[in-house]
């Protein structure tokens, strides 16, 4: 049976806690409605990028433009299966406005499946909803929760989740992977199929969505997910780009997360793993000139192996020499690379679309993820069942 949640937005919330959850949702299957008060379907939220760079707190910048999909006014709490807030700073301002209490009350008055993450547990307090619940949160939120009368659980890492009964609460967006697959076996979700071995390809100024959103959804799966870059070796970060679309005539960049990395290029086993992910962006560029990379995916290619690439990833496909006669898609610029190749373009019309030919998912941007993972899923026949 399908499932139905809601994201309670707002402005400046944290970029990856609206978005992963979003489209890694949206992937398996489940229906999201994204709102915030004061907005209507097809407005936007603007978002932060919050990470911690050795100072005494995280610090912060802009995100990408989140774009809400449902109007908060016609939100009725008893169509949807479950609930779930994202942090940033966007919770220190909906935990003053009654209509999005109100909210909250009604989804735990339903018994219905609630997941908060990070700063989004100060609007769970100021519901008076954590009376008696263990919960964590990011730390500086253990004030406000403790006189709320929860019962707090110290994070032992910012990748901690706590669970209780049909409440879920994480530290940050480090803990995602089990935060989302906690909320989705609360809503009555099983994975099948999972255990794959998952390698991503990553470069400097690749686009932050676009390595985050599926590295952390494939983890979700209890997939192993490594993430490599040539000259770099694991627990090293590779910069990464927000490309958003702004009403240029291309598309703007600004600086992303730094991504970390989870194990070193020149060690790798290629044979090991099960398939291989390309993300977009600026990476692609240089990867593309780079004979260890093309040899790389010429070894995933050759042995049939799911690859899965996005946006200006599949300028590495083409350098690669493995389109010839391929149904392929990509962000419209590159369409010349990939006809050069000898690929059969396929446009990308909207921009969400995407394509599997044989072994190959190719996609034409961030939007596009929910289909991009779930064609990926499919080829490495992971499933979703509620």
């Amino acid at each position: 049976m399908a499932k139905k949640v809601l994201i309670l937005c707002g402005d400046y919330m944290e970029d990856y806690e609206a978005m992963v959850p979003f489209q890694a949702l949206l992937a398996y299957g489940v229906a999201v409605d994204a709102v915030c008060p004061g907005k209507k379907a097809g407005d936007v939220c603007r978002t932060a990028v919050h990470q911690g760079l050795g100072h005494q707190t995280y610090s912060e910048s802009r995100g990408h433009n989140f774009t809400v999909n449902a109007t908060f006014d016609e939100v009725d709490a008893s169509n949807y299966d479950g609930l779930l807030i994202p942090g940033g700073r966007a919770p220190e301002y909906l935990a003053m406005n009654e209509s999005v209490l109100n909210i909250v009350r009604k989804f735990f008055g339903l018994g219905k499946s609630i997941a908060s993450i990070c700063h989004g547990q100060l609007i769970l307090a100021a519901a008076g909803s954590v009376k008696g619940r263990k919960c964590t949160a990011f730390p500086s939120v253990r004030p406000a929760l403790i006189d709320a009368g929860a019962h707090w659980i110290e994070p032992e890492t910012l990748a901690s989740c706590v669970i209780d009964g049909n409440l879920v609460t994480a530290a940050t967006y480090i803990g995602h992977p089990e935060f989302i697959r906690l909320f989705v076996k609360a809503l009555g979700g099983t994975i099948t199929g999972s255990d794959k071995r998952i390698l991503f390809l990553c470069g400097d100024y690749m686009e932050d969505y676009e390595v985050m959103v599926p590295f952390q959804s494939l983890q979700v799966l209890e997939c192993h997910v490594d993430a490599v870059c040539p000259k770099k070796k694991a627990g090293e970060t590779c910069p990464t780009a927000i490309h958003d679309f702004e009403g240029d005539q291309t598309y703007s960049e600004k600086p992303g997360h730094d991504f970390t990395l989870t194990a070193t290029f020149e060690d790798l086993n290629i044979s090991s793993y099960d398939a291989l992910v390309i993300p977009g962006g600026r990476a692609p560029e240089y990867l593309a000139l780079d004979e260890k990379v093309i040899t790389l995916v010429k070894e995933f290619m050759e042995a049939r192996k799911p690859v899965a690439s996005i946006c200006h990833g599949q300028q590495i496909l083409a350098a690669a020499g493995v389109l010839k006669g391929k149904k392929c898609t990509a962000y419209p610029a590159v369409k010349l690379n990939v006809v050069l190749a000898g690929a059969i373009w396929l446009e990308p019309e909207p921009i969400d679309r995407c394509f599997t030919d044989g072994n190959l998912v190719t996609g034409a941007a961030w939007p596009g993820h929910p289909e991009f993972i779930s064609q990926l899923m499919k080829l490495l026949g992971i499933q979703v069942l509620f």
